[in-house]
């Protein structure tokens, strides 16, 4: 029997929750009084929006994958399309994050509600002056969690956070990040680190911290490096379905070239709406919650 845990980047993804551009971006209005304030490059087309999702889901519903929806919420916002980044799924539960972008505030109250009404244990929550984001945090392994340190998770968050998964076994290793475009900007760990395979992980490493970058090398973990030109343009952000095989936002054909060369399988989506314009690709777009391993 295959064994089944949340502390994976690479398994075959078992469970996972997404939320739909429709519940998320709702509606023109919602759309037009939010995107700049967020940070968007461009106002999203709703109608290209939603096509580019229904491709994007459809791809994981043809992966034997169990999926939950988050539900339309009143009380949040375009953002939280990008489910990963408001709760950590765990071997003890779910950790529900305190975000540390303003605008985002809402969003733990209401992954958590989901989670609950789909019978999804819950473990904790990061509570102020505390904050912490999904985007900041990659399994390793099975036992070993690298956390950024950035503008959106403080130290106080991953102090709670290693406290919260002490009594598991999970060792927490801290990578501070680099000021790059400031504080309002999305840059989380994830922006510039995908593991793809438990010896392989898609990286920028101008933006990586070296004792980090050395860290992963002496774990003989491959680096595959995504070109200067395809970091944009979300060539680091890449979903591991299941070892070896990948999702990406289309438009990275370096990238995707460097993936397929290293022997993996990639599959591509449309993204401009859903993805490049909000800074948000695969792996922001979904919450896995159990992957073999």
């Amino acid at each position: 029997m295959k064994n089944v845990s949340c502390h994976s980047e690479t398994g075959k993804i078992v469970s996972l929750f997404i939320k739909h551009a429709d519940h998320a971006f709702i509606n023109e209005d919602h759309l037009s009084r939010h995107w700049k304030e967020l940070n968007y490059t461009e106002k999203p087309n709703l109608k290209e929006a939603k096509d580019e999702y229904n491709n994007f889901e459809s791809i994981l519903d043809q992966h034997d994958i169990s999926i939950y929806h988050m539900p339309k919420d009143d009380t949040v916002n375009m953002d939280s399309i990008y489910c990963r980044d408001a709760a950590i799924a765990t071997n003890g539960g779910m950790i529900i994050c305190n975000m540390g972008k303003p605008t985002r505030a809402n969003e733990p109250i209401a992954v958590k509600k989901a989670f609950e009404s789909s019978g999804i244990k819950i473990l904790s929550n990061i509570v102020a002056p505390g904050t912490l984001e999904g985007g900041d945090v990659v399994w390793i392994d099975e036992n070993t969690m690298a956390v950024g340190h950035t503008y959106r998770t403080n130290d106080d968050g991953i102090r709670q956070l290693k406290a919260l998964l002490s009594p598991l076994g999970v060792e927490v290793m801290i990578v501070p990040l680099p000021h790059y475009k400031g504080v309002d900007d999305v840059f989380h760990l994830m922006s510039i680190l995908s593991p793809v395979d438990k010896d392989m992980a898609v990286v920028y490493s101008p933006l990586m911290p070296i004792a980090f970058r050395n860290y992963l090398l002496s774990r003989n973990i491959k680096l595959v490096e995504v070109p200067e030109d395809e970091f944009e343009t979300m060539g680091c952000n890449v979903l591991a379905l299941a070892p070896g095989l990948c999702l990406m936002v289309d438009g990275n054909p370096k990238t995707r070239s460097l993936l397929e060369k290293a022997g993996c399988k990639v599959l591509v989506y449309k993204g401009v709406e859903i993805s490049v314009k909000g800074g948000g690709g695969p792996t922001c777009l979904t919450r896995p919650i159990q992957r073999y391993v």
